[in-house]
């Protein structure tokens, strides 16, 4: 991880998270990856009591725009 990152959490401020498949491969073209994707999503929601505002998936990266967890969770452990 880079030096000097700055966390801005417990701010109650959405967020907007992308992150990217390994090697940029296309993992999420595939149906079933997708599905997977979609339930552990909201698996993730629930058990994190976060709202997700929006999402995109596309085959080799996605975007979330998310609220925060309560205050004893770090994002960065919600999103893991």
């Amino acid at each position: 991880m880079p030096r000097g990152l700055r966390r801005f959490q417990e701010s109650r401020q959405s967020h907007f998270v992308t992150f990217s498949c390994y090697r940029r491969q296309p993992y999420f073209a595939r149906v079933e990856a997708f599905d997977l994707f979609v339930h552990v999503l909201e698996e993730m929601r629930r058990r994190f009591q976060m709202r997700v505002y929006g999402y995109a998936v596309l085959p080799e990266h996605v975007h979330l725009l998310i609220s925060e967890p309560p205050p004893a969770t770090p994002l960065a452990e919600a999103i893991h």
